[in-house]
């Protein structure tokens, strides 16, 4: 049954759209943990080590920290399965350029594929930078305060930072009506108050998350 709903057109979408939502529910959370930055270097660098102590004594030291990964991993391997597959599917069933032109689309619909490779890519870079300090010289464990700092004070890590969340800023408007509509939430009535909340979500979560090399480069933050 489960591969049936998986060959499916619609069960590859409802695996995006739920996906989807998980990580966008990360993203907030992760965005207002963001935020704390602003309220200096002790505030933010205990942040980080509860993360690690969730759930003690309970769960062991990371153990819920590397849950919630191995869950936003699966998410976000799903999305992108599903995702490249729809697009297959979608080159397949239409070999040819149609005759007559479509509407034109809205920019984050027409640039949603591109959008999620440059978040795919982003990704990578950003735990190979804060987590791992694989490309971070200089890295410090433990310090993650001064860690971002030192990736913010760079023009690289500004650009690679402030392009990748514009591009979840589009990837966000678009996917959470497109995900609403896949669900069944969707209706005539409510297509604007979606809509609406989508804008809302996006424009949140990208001035959120900008903020911070914003606050470095200013030296709110330092």
């Amino acid at each position: 049954m489960a591969r049936t709903v998986w060959d499916s057109t619609l069960g590859k979408k409802a695996v995006m759209a739920v996906s989807g939502l998980i990580m966008l529910l990360y993203l907030v959370v992760h965005m207002i943990g963001n935020l704390k930055i602003f309220f200096g270097a002790g505030e933010f660098d205990h942040y980080a080590h509860w993360l690690r102590t969730v759930g003690e004594p309970f769960m062991h030291y990371e153990w819920t920290l590397w849950l919630v990964r191995i869950v936003l991993v699966a998410a976000v391997v799903a999305h992108a399965v599903s995702a490249f597959q729809l697009s297959r599917r979608d080159i397949r069933a239409r070999p040819s350029k149609y005759v007559h032109k479509k509407p034109r689309a809205s920019y984050a619909t027409r640039t949603m594929r591109w959008g999620g490779i440059i978040l795919g890519l982003f990704i990578v870079w950003h735990i190979l930078d804060l987590t791992t300090g694989t490309v971070h010289p200089g890295f410090r464990p433990g310090h993650p305060y001064q860690n971002v700092l030192d990736t913010f004070s760079t023009w690289y890590g500004n650009v690679i930072y402030i392009v990748a969340v514009l591009a979840l800023g589009l990837h966000v408007r678009h996917g959470f009506w497109s995900a609403a509509q896949t669900l069944g939430a969707g209706s005539r009535t409510r297509d604007r108050a979606l809509k609406t909340v989508a804008d809302v979500l996006a424009l949140l979560l990208t001035a959120g998350f900008i903020a911070v090399p914003v606050g470095v480069m200013t030296g709110v933050v330092s």
